[in-house]
């Protein structure tokens, strides 16, 4: 009989839930789908990994978002942030974007004409608390080490270079072909990933790109790369306190 503290990976295929706004597309990917016996489409605090495309000369005009921590993760071309601070920032390779919407964020997305076609994730964050002070983080990200986990953001009092208001540490790493990493876990915390780019294996477990696994209940996992591929971790607390009002990451 299985125990309670065997390691268990949950794989799920690509999203199918999506939305089509022409020059802008979005794919949302729930990690809580992962899990066969979970009731949440988000897994903790962490809600929902989106994945954006923004064709050149495109504008997502200024709008609200309240009691969800939304980062913006660019590997290629920029993404073009103004609101209604004053702001006017450039997201891309180099650079990262955090904004912890709290009682209430405006803010507008775009990419000019000249832009190369945009491919990126947005990722969801449910607080622990309502309506939390606004406010925006934005600046440069150490560079990538190939077949390192580079730390992306992490829980306030954490050393992550930038931090949201829950229990959710993000990690990503460009993996040769062959390469092998244990995907960042620790005791009492379980592990999402998902495959940008390329394709991986993990506990003779085959994923492609776009899709993605929960690592529930284990220490330490390693996952090969089949080909050159780029993947995004996160390191949750499921039972960490969580808000369930935020504007798109409910």
């Amino acid at each position: 009989m299985e125990s309670e503290s065997t390691p268990k990976l949950h794989k799920a295929p690509r999203s199918d839930v999506t939305q089509d706004q022409g020059k802008f597309r979005i794919r949302f990917n729930f990690p809580g789908r992962n899990h066969p016996d979970h009731d949440d489409h988000g897994y903790g605090p962490l809600s929902t990994v989106v994945e954006s495309f923004m064709d050149p000369d495109t504008l997502i005009s200024m709008h609200p978002h309240q009691n969800e921590e939304i980062i913006s993760w660019v590997p290629a071309g920029v993404m073009r942030h103004d609101d209604r601070e004053g702001n006017e920032l450039v997201t891309d390779s180099e650079h990262l974007l955090v904004m912890n919407a709290g009682s209430g964020f405006w803010h507008e997305e775009r990419t000019l004409a000249d832009d190369p076609p945009l491919r990126m994730l947005q990722i969801f964050v449910r607080p622990h608390s309502l309506d939390l002070d606004p406010g925006i983080q934005h600046g440069p990200i150490e560079g990538p080490i190939d077949n390192e986990w580079r730390h992306v953001f992490g829980p306030e009092g954490s050393e992550a270079p930038f931090t949201v208001r829950n229990d959710v540490h993000c990690y990503d790493v460009r993996l040769n072909a062959g390469e092998s990493v244990d995907l960042p876990t620790t005791a009492g915390r379980d592990t999402y990933f998902y495959v940008f780019e390329g394709a991986v294996e993990a506990a003779d477990t085959h994923f492609d790109e776009t899709e993605s696994g929960l690592l529930v209940d284990a220490d330490d996992l390693p996952v090969t790369a089949r080909e050159d591929s780029v993947l995004v971790a996160f390191r949750i607390d499921p039972d960490a306190p969580v808000t369930r009002r935020g504007t798109i990451g409910r």
